[in-house]
């Protein structure tokens, strides 16, 4: 519902929406989204990596103790767990904009893909196109399927720390099959442009997946509006939930197309007597068994928590946070690898430093990033309760590192 979505957007702040009245609140400089007090992390460090993992807020470790504490006194019925995972991907649908026949609950990103490329039966002539931007499961995958298939994988290489959708063009042929993009690349948060990208593929008779792990959370989603057909992403990073459930999305005209790897009891639609079963033929087929029901209930806390913020807010705040930095770091000489005015909040740059001096100077500032690519480079990955103080402390690090 976009009205859900998008309520938010306008006048009314954030911050006064989710405030009781009555309520003191900090600054509108200092906590603009009015979250501050739900993160106990403000109160310990300057935590600026959530594209690693995201800390949880308040509410959303609240319902999962409240599920652990049922657990000890009186544990929940199986039908009630399955019924709040129902609710889950509800919530899910929702926020980006799909419908809830569309979506499964996995229990990790990567499995989602697994279960795209095994449906599409690949074999030798087929190609799968995809980039270098991409995270490593991705490549772990296709090069199975390449010495076990003979299927090609076509590499489509960045420039500048983006990739053009006339570069996949050039790859894409008659014979690829699919297209598979990070939507934001871990490696530095390019954004992929999603819509230009399934066009592209559509028009070559392509399927196009997205990992969604880095953008579901911190950036507007419609499913619809992009044209994508499937995705899968995690919830422990900007979704501010756990591990252990991993949200997939099928478009509804192909879910005859992915099929189920494996089968069991969660899988009944209706018991029609003498062991013989209707399975369901939604997108319910791919929870084939008892979930992580511990990470359902997070999961589902964190969608209520995200719906009275606004995505849409999260994203205006976090890749202005982001763009503050770039121009930051690009103004004390750094080699910034994420693309000017690039539409994510994640900046990763190569800070051409002593890696333990890099590594105790952030320590020392109880500032947390993560150091990459053989410590050779810091990413950093500003959230929903940052704000621009917290960019300047660590400009004011970086600017240090003579």
């Amino acid at each position: 519902m976009k009205t859900t979505r998008r309520e938010f957007i306008g006048s009314v702040s954030a911050a006064a929406v989710i405030a009781p009245p009555g309520t003191a609140r900090p600054a509108a400089a200092e906590d603009p989204l009015g979250v501050r007090g739900d993160f106990p992390v403000v109160e310990e460090s300057v935590y600026l990596n959530c594209a690693y993992i995201a800390p949880s807020p308040v509410p959303v470790v609240d319902a999962v103790r409240g599920f652990l504490d049922a657990k000890t006194r009186s544990p929940l019925s199986l039908g009630t767990m399955v019924d709040e995972s129902h609710a889950a991907r509800r919530k899910f649908a929702r926020l980006v904009g799909a419908g809830e026949h569309e979506v499964a609950l996995l229990y990790s990103t990567s499995e989602g893909e697994n279960l795209v490329a095994r449906s599409l039966d690949l074999g030798p002539g087929d190609n799968v196109v995809i980039d270098d931007l991409h995270f490593q499961s991705t490549y772990v995958l296709y090069q199975q399927l390449a010495e076990t298939r003979g299927v090609e994988v076509r590499v489509v290489p960045s420039r500048g720390g983006a990739i053009a959708v006339e570069a996949f063009a050039e790859h894409i042929d008659e014979r690829t099959r699919v297209v598979s993009v990070t939507w934001v690349s871990n490696q530095n948060g390019y954004c992929h442009d999603l819509k230009a990208l399934a066009a592209l593929a559509h028009e070559r008779g392509a399927y196009l997946y997205a990992d969604a792990v880095q953008g579901v959370g911190m950036l507007d989603l419609d499913v619809k509006e992009a044209g994508i057909d499937f995705f899968t992403t995690g919830t422990y990073k900007w979704l501010l939930a756990g591990h252990g459930v991993a949200p997939f999305y099928v478009r509804e005209e192909l879910l005859d197309l992915v099929a189920p790897d494996r089968y069991g009891h969660l899988h009944v639609a209706e018991d029609l007597g003498d062991y013989r079963y209707r399975l369901y033929d939604d997108a319910r087929k791919y929870e084939y068994a008892t979930l992580a029901f511990e990470a359902v209930f997070m999961l589902s806390a964190a969608l209520d928590y995200l719906d009275r913020i606004g995505v849409q807010n999260v994203e205006r705040h976090t890749v202005g946070l982001a763009h503050r930095l770039h121009e930051g770091l690009a103004a004390q000489g750094y080699a910034v690898l994420t693309p000017p005015g690039n539409r994510s909040s994640i900046v990763a740059f190569e800070h051409g430093r002593d890696a333990g001096m890099v590594r105790g100077s952030l320590n020392e500032a109880r500032v947390w990033a993560s150091l990459r690519v053989g410590d050779t480079q810091l990413r950093v990955s500003p959230a929903l309760f940052n704000n621009a103080a917290e960019i300047d402390r660590l400009l004011e690090v970086t600017g240090g590192w003579a």
